[in-house]
């Protein structure tokens, strides 16, 4: 296994993703205990083709913690009334972005969609470990889960086009999709999504190359 990682160094990658807000120790070694099971849990079944921890960390955990700094600052992880919205990963695979996500946002309820059971089984290993409350692993298909959710993320799943109109019909009315993709895919998802959707303009993400979040509303 590759060598483990200390919390000051990945707190050291993630500053590009984060704007300049500083990582709290507690949240640097819950990301440390997660990069060390990923690393661990990898070498026996692909959960990611990334074998650098450091490109782990950057690819993975910093992507999906700016998906997190964008949903924040457009008010999408805001509670109403007392209430948190609701968080839905779809393909979550090894847990990006919804568990940093989840993890930034202690308060929002989440649920990790992932059918392949192997990762399912993973996840639930994580939110064990992590000692994460308030989230759930739905191991099946999405367009077999029978509910919606107010904020609905999606990264790096296979069959793009098929799995974006999935992804879209679990959005609530009034909820936020929020899509990690490549500055190429944005055609395709403008055309998938439709008239219907009131999409944002792309935002890069810091550190990459063509790598852009792309955040929408279905139009009332």
């Amino acid at each position: 296994m590759l060598a483990a990682m200390d919390a000051a160094r990945i707190a050291e990658l993630l500053e590009p993703f984060l704007g300049g807000e500083p990582l709290s120790p507690d949240f640097a070694a819950q990301l440390q205990a997660y990069l060390e099971l990923l690393l661990r849990w990898n070498a026996r079944i692909n959960l990611t083709g990334v074998r650098d921890p450091e490109q782990i960390v950057t690819r993975h955990f910093g992507e999906s913690l700016f998906a997190a700094r964008v949903l924040r600052d457009a008010g999408a992880l805001a509670s109403q009334a007392g209430v948190a919205p609701t968080l839905a990963d779809v393909g979550s695979g090894a847990g990006f972005p919804g568990i940093p996500i989840k993890l930034m946002a202690p308060e929002l309820p989440l649920t990790l969609i992932e059918s392949q059971n192997k990762k399912a089984t993973f996840l639930r290993e994580v939110i064990r470990t992590l000692g994460i409350d308030g989230a759930e692993i739905y191991c099946g298909r999405a367009d077999t889960w029978s509910n919606t959710a107010a904020v609905v993320t999606m990264r790096a799943v296979e069959k793009f086009e098929d799995a974006l109109p999935v992804a879209a019909s679990v959005v609530r009315q009034a909820g936020t999709l929020c899509l990690l993709i490549g500055a190429s895919q944005t055609r395709t998802a403008q055309e998938v999504l439709g008239p219907q959707w009131q999409l944002e303009p792309v935002i890069q993400i810091p550190d990459s190359v063509g790598r852009v979040a792309l955040m929408g509303k279905q139009r009332t």
